[in-house]
């Protein structure tokens, strides 16, 4: 058999990580190259190269290479995306500016919030004479000439991208694709997006600034994904390019350029990906996730193996209806900068960060200003023999002196302070954590925590700790493993639409056929990319809401539950309403929304396993004096590719690797297992 290649690639704020899968055995090779924000392909060929010559063979042995990017999100993050032209319904030209009611924060909010500028100004939407209710009929036909005028006067304004979001479209989308061929003959070359494509569902705003948004990132994340697969087809020609979603599936490079409002979180999705499927190999089905780079953490719920969904996305101010998994994001990250303002004279820690360019202080790069990692460095927990990325060495004197700047800031001594800066830290992470489970009707002492990203193993004991979620799971190549869950995922892709339809008006027997009418849809988009049907898996999820209420609870369900589709999702309906607001109510409940999700195969990749070496001695190389909770102490330095299975590490320890640091903590003990798994618990 010939040998093949699995390649994962995730871009993150600081480094661009890369790990290579042999399929047939299941051996791992990792690198990790400083990002290049300028132009992320340029650090992503970097690092194929990297771990090409690191595992020896040719990029030509490379069959698939999956991407999780932050284009997208940084595209609106950075208001650099295109200028927007929008078609709405005559009476519906405002509709970005009226919006939805929110006001972030407590009382007075209202006085400072500054609400960015509609993706999409006033001054290019046009509307198009035309209406077509709720049912789909068409009440009056659409004004040809009209819209002629109108796009001709878009034109002249120069728009580089089109949006095209009719009332009720959802319903019917005859209108909205006699706009797009009028507007092709009047705006040729300009990408154009139909509401009834990217969304097709009820409430107008969300489906039109979701359509908006696909629209004002869509030229730059083509530009890029276009070069990519320039550069892929060019040194790695049998690789197959897909893009990772927001929803923690894979699709075409096509199809992601085409709608890249779907990869708004496709760098927070790798992660958990990998850690569903690092974890559940090794029997943790049940997790909290911990991803701590650079610039920030991204934090999530896994229950029973699957991540929780939600379809709402938030970036920046801008929220999109759009599925992804349920990531929390925090400005915690290992480049994350400490202050102590004038004003308040209170220690403070991000969410500016130092990034890649100049970086922390130990990077020796330039950087001046303390952050998270010259905080680690200065408490001894990242020990002067670790490289980063295997090949960066550390300043200890450069964060040293950005540290005592806060010492002195706050009369403290240096290793206080820098205590101080990791446990804010913490902190912050803590609260998100809690965001996703606390918050969400989850006690955190029935998950395990499994921590990775180049930072989060030396903050998962401390996090273990505050949250009561044992064991801490550090898995091996943390650093890497974002790229773990970009190369180990499935194709996926959905098709849903609206139904509102009470209980008793509708039938499990209806219900179940329109389920089956967007499966098919779903199937015909994998077949596009070549799965075929044998190998799909289908699954469905409804939109349910008691009767007149405006909250939408989704509800999961299986192929083979939809005989009993009704009173299964009702019965989960109430469960998981109760579970979130402590009580369900005895009224008629309503469907909103169907939708049907196709999978493609799970790729053939083995998880390699560790020799069994129970004696730990022989992987200890160094000690270091590391400072907890006031107090100096002597910690061993172990080197973690020369631990085996069974081997047992007591706190206070430092493992080091080529892309992470993990610290055990006094009083607990690291056990490693069969698959090379570090796993933390208390020592009572």
């Amino acid at each position: 058999m010939t040998d093949s290649y699995r390649l994962g690639v995730d871009v993150g704020g600081t480094f661009t990580d890369v790990l290579l899968i042999h399929e047939q055995s299941g051996a791992l090779y990792a690198a990790k190259v400083p990002s290049t924000p300028e132009d992320s392909s340029r650090g992503v060929m970097h690092g194929v190269e990297r771990v090409c010559a690191l595992a020896g063979i040719d990029a030509s042995a490379i069959a698939h290479l999956t991407h999780g990017t932050t284009v997208a999100t940084n595209t609106i993050l950075t208001a650099s995306g295109a200028r927007v032209g929008l078609v709405t319904t005559r009476g519906h030209r405002q509709i970005l500016q009226i919006a939805r009611s929110f006001v972030p924060g407590g009382l007075g909010a209202w006085v400072v919030y500054q609400r960015s500028e509609p993706l999409a100004p006033l001054e290019l939407t046009i509307e198009a004479d035309e209406r077509i209710d709720a049912r789909g009929q068409v009440v009056q036909a659409l004004d040809e000439a009209a819209l002629r005028a109108a796009l001709t006067r878009l034109a002249r304004e120069g728009v580089e991208a089109l949006t095209v979001s009719l009332i009720n479209a959802y319903a019917n989308d005859l209108h909205e694709r006699r706009v797009r061929d009028i507007a092709r003959e009047v705006l040729p070359d300009i990408p154009i997006s139909l509401s009834s494509e990217v969304i097709p569902e009820m409430q107008e705003y969300e489906r039109t600034v979701t359509t908006v948004a696909n629209a004002y990132v869509r030229p730059r994340f083509a530009r890029y994904i276009d070069n990519l697969a320039t550069e892929v087809a060019r040194r790695a020609p049998r690789a197959k390019l897909s893009i990772l979603r927001s929803d923690g599936g894979l699709a075409s490079a096509a199809a992601a350029a085409r709608l890249p409002v779907k990869h708004l979180m496709s760098g927070p999705a790798g992660g958990v990906s990998g850690a569903i499927w690092l974890a559940g190999v090794a029997g943790h089905r049940n997790l909290l996730t911990l991803d701590m780079g650079g610039t920030s953490t991204d934090v999530a719920l896994i229950e029973d193996g699957r991540a929780r969904l939600r379809r709402e996305t938030m970036v920046g101010d801008v929220a999109v209806r759009a599925p992804s998994i349920d990531v929390r994001t925090v400005g915690a990250g290992g480049g994350s900068i400490a202050h102590v303002p004038n004003l308040t004279r209170a220690l403070r820690v991000g969410p500016q960060s130092a990034g890649a360019a100049p970086g922390p202080a130990a990077y020796g790069r330039g950087g001046e200003l303390p952050t998270v990692t010259d905080a680690n460095v200065v408490l001894g927990y990242l020990p002067t023999a670790a490289r980063l990325g295997g090949e960066m060495g550390l300043d200890v004197a450069r964060a040293r002196a950005a540290v005592q700047t806060i010492a002195d800031a706050l009369g403290l001594g240096l290793e206080a302070a820098a205590e101080g800066i990791y446990q804010i830290a913490n902190e912050h992470m803590f609260g998100a954590l809690r965001l996703v489970s606390v918050e969400q009707g989850y006690d955190p002492r029935d998950f395990a925590l499994i921590a990775f990203g180049g930072a989060g193993p030396l903050h998962a004991n401390a996090l273990g700790r505050l949250m009561g979620s044992w064991p801490v799971i550090v898995p091996p190549g943390p650093g890497v493993l974002c790229a773990y869950g970009d190369a180990t995922t499935r194709q996926r892709d959905e098709a849903s639409r609206t139904f509102i339809r009470r209980f008793h008006d509708t039938s499990a027997q209806e219900v179940a056929a329109g389920l089956a009418e967007l499966a098919e849809q779903a199937r015909a988009a994998l077949r596009a990319e070549g799965v075929d049907d044998a190998a799909q898996t289908l699954a469905y999820q409804l939109d349910l809401r008691y009767q007149g209420q405006g909250l939408m609870l989704s509800i999961d369900l299986e192929a083979d539950e939809l005989d009993d589709v009704l009173t299964l999702a009702g019965a989960r309906f109430d469960a998981l309403h109760e579970q979130l607001f402590t009580f369900a109510l005895p009224v008629a409940k309503e469907l909103v929304n169907l939708r049907a999700v196709a999978l493609g195969p799970a790729p053939t990749v083995r998880l390699p396993t560790v020799p069994v070496r129970a004696d730990v001695d022989a992987a200890r190389y160094a000690e270091q004096r590391i400072h907890v909770e006031g107090r100096a102490h002597i910690a061993p330095v172990y080197d973690r590719a020369r631990l085996g299975a069974g081997g047992v590490i007591a706190g206070p320890a430092i493992v080091t690797e080529m892309d992470a640091t993990t610290l055990v903590l006094p009083g607990h003990s690291g056990r490693v297992d069969p698959h090379g798994n570090i796993l933390i618990t208390p020592d009572a």
